[in-house]
């Protein structure tokens, strides 16, 4: 669902459904991606973890963490673990093109757009 929004807002898509798989894609070429957008509740590791393991091989990574509720997680241990945006799911298409434009704009000046998201 996700990779058919971006796509119908014109980005060049790449998914995998393992963290384990796209952490080993980002580490074939890191400059081949322009942003990374997680989930805080993946397989094999939580999105912390492979924030973490992101910026470890690129620490400029633009990184967006869409989420629903989670204790392990929130804006502020997000922004402290060099997560540039913070989205509650459900999000609607306006609410991710306009974090992922925010984010991408905002190049290395620090800042943090927290979205809160809901079904329209």
């Amino acid at each position: 669902m996700g990779e058919y929004l971006l796509t119908e807002l014109g980005y060049e898509v790449t998914s995998r459904t393992s963290s384990r798989a796209a952490l080993s894609l980002l580490k074939e070429d890191p400059h081949r991606f322009d942003l990374v957008i997680i989930d805080q509740t993946m397989p094999e590791m939580t999105g912390v973890e492979l924030a973490k393991e992101i910026l470890s091989i690129k620490p400029d990574m633009p990184i967006i963490m869409c989420t629903g509720f989670s204790h392990l997680v929130d804006a502020d241990k997000a922004k402290a673990v060099g997560i540039k945006a913070f989205a509650m799911k459900p999000l609607t298409k306006h609410e991710i093109a306009r974090t992922i434009r925010q984010v991408l704009d905002q190049g290395p000046t620090p800042g943090f757009p927290t979205v809160m998201g809901k079904i329209r």
